[in-house]
């Protein structure tokens, strides 16, 4: 037997996950309340800033002395 908890509600689902049709939710509510939160930008990745090399090499002096 396998315990879980629904990431949504908490609520604990006991038994097997094919017992669940809409696992890792509880329900189809839990379900449609993660993709509004999904569609709606509610979950964000963070991300480091990438530096931009093409901006680095206008900054250092030409070979040619100009």
């Amino acid at each position: 037997m396998n315990k879980g908890r629904c990431p949504i509600c908490n609520e604990s689902m006991p038994g097997q996950a094919k017992e669940w049709p809409d696992y890792p939710f509880c329900s189809k509510r839990c379900r449609m309340i993660d993709l509004g939160r999904w569609l709606g930008e509610g979950y964000r990745i963070p991300a480091e800033e990438r530096r931009d090399d093409r901006s680095s090499d206008s900054d250092a002096p030409s070979d040619d002395g100009r």
